[in-house]
């Protein structure tokens, strides 16, 4: 699905003339192993920050080919009222990893397994971010499980205006891999777009996107993946569970 086989899509995500689209392709920028690469592979490790589980250590390790997020029901934020196990950013050696700054375009290509026992909840339960890097900064971008009137939904949202991108039924999508394709335009104001694919096998779930939406805040738009969720969920939906990730690429729109 790469370069020229994108063809309109490229155009679709990014908001680019037909013809600029077309000239363009996507470039290979982070391609790690987990069997090689580790927890290496990213810019930082939040791994219990609170120190609330030392039992429970590590809770996110690598583990052959996949990356694996674990989460306990003792589990605590610095922030307590809420549950937080992620990694961000994308490194690409000892002292490097790509930034992502206003105008460019990415896309990130994955495959996630979500058991059965990670449940959408009523309030946020987060499994990739957008963000601006610091201390207390907003999300820009949420992947989120999230339960409506009973039903289990994964969505995609534009934190900054509150904009629903798509959402789709969890239940088929549990206790299997999917695929996902992100595709982001670092935008201000309304110069920002997303494309949001969801695969189950040869079977296309979810293909949405948005265009002349805001996309950035300041400095930079940094990944983030893992499980993050409140504790006010009142569908008692919290238990131990975990998250696996693998085959993480990171492209670059040039």
């Amino acid at each position: 699905m790469l370069g020229a086989a994108l063809g309109g899509a490229v155009a679709a995500a990014t908001g680019l003339p037909a013809t600029e689209a077309h000239a363009a392709s996507w470039q290979l920028k982070w391609s790690p192993s987990a069997r090689s690469d580790g927890l290496g592979a990213f810019e930082t490790v939040e791994d219990d920050r609170a120190h609330s589980h030392p039992a429970g250590h590590p809770h996110i390790f690598a583990t052959g080919d996949n990356w694996r997020f674990n989460m306990h029901t003792v589990d605590r934020d610095t922030s307590t009222d809420r549950q937080r196990q992620e990694v961000t950013g994308l490194r690409t050696g000892a002292g490097s990893y790509l930034k992502w700054t206003e105008g460019q375009t990415w896309r990130l290509t994955y495959s996630m397994y979500i058991p059965s026992t990670l449940k959408a909840t009523t309030t946020f339960t987060h499994i990739m971010q957008m963000k601006q890097p610091g201390a207390g900064t907003s999300p820009i971008v949420v992947q989120s499980l999230r339960r409506l009137n009973g039903v289990q939904t994964i969505e995609l949202r534009l934190a900054i205006d509150d904009i629903l991108v798509g959402r789709t039924n969890l239940d088929p999508l549990h206790d299997k891999w999917t695929d996902v394709d992100f595709q982001i335009k670092v935008g201000n104001g309304s110069a920002g777009s997303v494309r949001w694919i969801l695969k189950n096998g040869s079977t296309t779930v979810v293909d949405k996107s948005r265009s002349g939406v805001d996309t950035f805040l300041a400095d930079r738009v940094r990944p983030k993946w893992g499980i993050y969720r409140s504790l006010g969920d009142t569908s008692g939906s919290l238990q131990d569970t975990y998250l696996l990730l693998t085959n993480l690429r990171g492209y670059q729109l040039a």
